[in-house]
C-alpha cells in the first residue's frame, strides 16, 4: 500500500527543471556534447537545429574530460555542432503486454509494419535488468517438448535451460529455431533477429515461422544496416520482454539469432569509445557484456525462460573467442556439422559433440540409458567409419562394431526430420526406446 511518506518522497525526487547540453562534435559512431548532467546508460533528446520538430534519441556510453559521449539509436544525418541535448534522466523503456503476441516490432519496442501501431494501455519496462539472485533460482526438474526428435531424445532440454547453437553461416540455424518455434510447448515464444539481413526476415516470419508460430510470438529485429546500438538493445529489448512474461509466472522460449552479432555490436562501441583491443580485436566490455546478458534468462521464483542462442562460428572455429566465452556460460551446446548436412542429414545436429548438461537430472532412467546406447553405437561406427569405406573392415573382429554397422542406417533415420514434421514427446521416446531394444 502506498503510504503518504512513499508519495512525498517521489516528489522530492522529481527534477523541477530540464538539462541541457551541446553538441560539440561528431566522430564515427559517437556524438560528443558540453552536458548535460547524466549517468550512463541513460537516454537523451538530440534536437536537430534544421528541423525544429525532429528529435533524434542517444544513449549515454561514456565520458571524456567535461564531455558527455552519445551514441544514437539512429543515423547522424542533420547532427552538427550546437545542437541541443535535453537529459531525459531515465534508461531506455519498452512498452509492454499481452497485446504484443503477434507483433514484429524493433530494438526500440515499436512495431516495424509501419500499418501498425502500439495497442493502447500497455506499460512502461525498462530494458536493462539485473539478472536473479543465483539463491532465488529453483532447480530446473522439468523437460520442455520442443518437438525436434534428436533434441528430446538425445538432448533433452529442461524448463528454463540455456542452450548454444553453434554452426557456421548457412548450416540451418534459422530453419532449426522456426522448427522448435512452431512445434515447442511453451506459453510463449520472444525471438530475436539480431543483425539479420533484411531479406532474411520476411523469409523467416512467413517460412520458417510460420503464421501459426507468429501467433504465440513476439518478434524482435534488429537489421545489420541499423546502428551498433540498435543491435544490441535489440537483444536487451527481447530479454526484457521474456523477463516481464516470466513474472507473470509463464514458461517462456527465447530464441536469440545471434549472439554473435550482439558481440560484434558492443565491439564497435568498444572501439568507439576508445577501448583496447585485445583477443581477436574484441574489446574487454564484450567479455563483461555476455554473461549479464545471458544470466538474465532462466528460472526465478514465479516462471522459467528457455533461451537458445545462436552462436556464429567463424571458419566453423569452436573455439573461437565468441563461442568458446558464450559454451562455458551456457547448460548446453548443439553442435550443426556442415559435413552432416552435406550428406543430406537435417537437422544437422552433430550428437557426440552436443551435451545437454541438465538432462541427466529430468528423464526417467530408461531413457537415459537408451540415448546413452544410441550415442555408444555413433561413436563406434564413426571410428570404423574409415576401415568400413574402404572395405577393410571384416565382419565379425568386433562385436560391438558389427551391432553399431547393424543398427546405423536405422539410427540416422531417427536423427533426421522434416521441416513440417512434429514429434510429440511421448512418440520420439517411444520411438528410441524401441530401436534401442
Amino acid at each position: 500500500m502506498i503510504t503518504i511518506e512513499d508519495l512525498l518522497q517521489e516528489i522530492e525526487g522529481i527534477s523541477a527543471y530540464k538539462r541541457y547540453g551541446k553538441v560539440k562534435r561528431v566522430i564515427g559512431l559517437m556524438i560528443e556534447s558540453k552536458g548535460p548532467e547524466s549517468s550512463i546508460g541513460d537516454v537523451c533528446n538530440i534536437i536537430i537545429n534544421k528541423k525544429k520538430n525532429r528529435i533524434v534519441q542517444a544513449e549515454v556510453v561514456g565520458f571524456r574530460d567535461e564531455h558527455v559521449i552519445l551514441m544514437p539509436f539512429t543515423e547522424i544525418q542533420d547532427i552538427g555542432p550546437g545542437c541541443m541535448v535535453e537529459a531525459t534522466n531515465n534508461p531506455l523503456e519498452i512498452r509492454i503486454g499481452e497485446e504484443l503476441r503477434g507483433m514484429v516490432l524493433d530494438a526500440l519496442g515499436h512495431p516495424l509494419n509501419p500499418h501498425e501501431e502500439l495497442p493502447i494501455g500497455l506499460g512502461k519496462y525498462p530494458t536493462d535488468q539485473s539478472p536473479p539472485n543465483p539463491m532465488t533460482r529453483p532447480s530446473i526438474t522439468e523437460e520442455l517438448e520442443v518437438g525436434v526428435k534428436v533434441i528430446d531424445g538425445l538432448l533433452t532440454v529442461g524448463k528454463g535451460q540455456r542452450v548454444g547453437i553453434f554452426a557456421g553461416s548457412g548450416v540451418g540455424k534459422s530453419t532449426l529455431l522456426g522448427m522448435i518455434a512452431r512445434n515447442t510447448h511453451a506459453d510463449i515464444n520472444v525471438i530475436a533477429l539480431i543483425g539479420e539481413r533484411g531479406r532474411e526476415v520476411r523469409d523467416f516470419l512467413e517460412r520458417d515461422l510460420g503464421p501459426e508460430g507468429l501467433k504465440r510470438s513476439i518478434v524482435i529485429v534488429a537489421t545489420s544496416d541499423q546502428p551498433a546500438l540498435m543491435r544490441i538493445k535489440g537483444a536487451y529489448t527481447a530479454t526484457a520482454i521474456s523477463e516481464y512474461f516470466r513474472d507473470l509466472g509463464y514458461n517462456v522460449m527465447l530464441m536469440m539469432d545471434s549472439v554473435t552479432r550482439v558481440a560484434m555490436a558492443q565491439r564497435e562501441i568498444g572501439l568507439a569509445v576508445g577501448e583496447p583491443p585485445t583477443t581477436k580485436g574484441y574489446t574487454p566490455s564484450v567479455f563483461s557484456m555476455l554473461p549479464k546478458l545471458l544470466e538474465r534468462t532462466g528460472t526465478n521464483q514465479h516462471g522459467s525462460i528457455t533461451a537458445f542462442y545462436t552462436v556464429l562460428v567463424d571458419g566453423d572455429d569452436m573455439n573461437e573467442p565468441i563461442a568458446d566465452t558464450v559454451r562455458g556460460i551456457l547448460d548446453g551446446h548443439f553442435v550443426l556439422d556442415r559435413d552432416l548436412a552435406n550428406k543430406g542429414q537435417y537437422p544437422a545436429i552433430n550428437v557426440l559433440k552436443s551435451v545437454s548438461r541438465v538432462m541427466n537430472n529430468i528423464v526417467e532412467y530408461e531413457h537415459k540409458k537408451a540415448a546413452e546406447a544410441m550415442r555408444e553405437k555413433l561413436s563406434k561406427y564413426y571410428q570404423a567409419e574409415d576401415l568400413i569405406n574402404i572395405g577393410a573392415y571384416k565382419r565379425g573382429s568386433s562385436r560391438e562394431i558389427d551391432e553399431a554397422i547393424q543398427s546405423y542406417p536405422a539410427i540416422i533415420h531417427y536423427l533426421k526430420q522434416e521441416v513440417d514434421d512434429k514429434w510429440t514427446y511421448a512418440n520420439t521416446l517411444a520411438e528410441l526406446t524401441k530401436l534401442m531394444k
